[in-house]
């Protein structure tokens, strides 16, 4: 694990499961059988060392008489099995009554769809482990949620081209993403644009951007480059990409047009 409140989180669990294992006199291979998983599985969980699936949890708690209690852990731990930096994004995204970002190497993370986000993180080096590869592409995938939210936030997004041709994943992953592109793109609550690689004018060189406008009024914006990941709350540095971001938007294609664009492209890749 890699921050401190999930392993606490995981700990906590691990010793629960484990005083409940012991009062009903059980060995760790005993609940394993009991509950379909090995002992290893039940040892590494209770030290805290392994993300119990909720499966696991309900069914260890039936097993020990748990009366719900264990089970009850089941949304706390699907908190921690998700890395603090996508955990903290999704807390904003919640809050956000409107989200803006412009994508420059890549489908940004909520556009995209599973098989296209498992080529990504497929691609990191160092290369993860399979179970933190899926772990991560779960947690990008638990944030898309901010599309069916109530009430329905403002989404705006820009694309640069290039994200719409690179065939991460290959041609097939590539269709899928284009045609999921299309169907949030024609939601009313979301608008997606493309940033076309002819413009002479671009005001987004410096990189992506995102920008985030919470219930209370408050703009915030979020930084992510190589190994680093910040919100920027200066009211100062918001502002200034408050500007560049309104000046994407103004030299990408409008909206409707965006749309056709995209329909272009799928129709190249048929």
């Amino acid at each position: 694990m890699e921050d401190e409140e999930a392993e606490a989180v995981l700990r906590a669990v691990g010793r629960q499961i484990k005083v409940w294992r012991e009062a009903a006199g059980m060995r760790q291979s005993e609940l394993g059988t009991a509950i379909g998983y090995s002992e290893e599985m039940v040892s590494a969980v209770e030290r805290g060392r392994r993300i119990p699936k909720p499966d696991f949890l309900e069914k260890a708690d039936e097993v020990l008489g748990a009366g719900g209690k264990l089970a009850l852990m089941k949304e706390d731990v699907e908190r921690a099995r998700y890395p603090k930096k996508v955990r903290d994004l999704a807390k904003l995204e919640e809050e956000a009554v409107e989200l803006g970002a412009y994508a420059n190497h890549n489908m940004h993370g909520l556009l995209q769809t599973p098989e296209y986000a498992r080529a990504l993180f497929a691609m990191r080096r160092p290369a993860y482990p399979e179970d933190e590869l899926e772990r991560q592409v779960a947690a990008r995938m638990a944030r898309r949620g901010v599309f069916d939210r109530v009430p329905l936030p403002l989404l705006t997004f820009v694309q640069e081209e290039v994200t719409l041709r690179r065939p991460i994943g290959g041609r097939m992953v590539l269709r899928q993403q284009l045609e999921h592109l299309l169907q949030l793109g024609r939601l009313r609550h979301v608008e997606i644009q493309v940033m076309p690689t002819d413009r002479e004018d671009h005001a987004g060189m410096g990189g992506p951007i995102r920008l985030l406008k919470l219930q209370d009024g408050k703009a915030l914006g979020h930084s992510e480059a190589q190994l680093h990941s910040r919100v920027i709350s200066d009211p100062r540095e918001v502002q200034i990409m408050e500007m560049r971001y309104g000046m994407i938007r103004a030299q990408a294609l409008p909206p409707r047009e965006s749309l056709t664009f995209i329909e272009k492209v799928l129709g190249e890749e048929a």
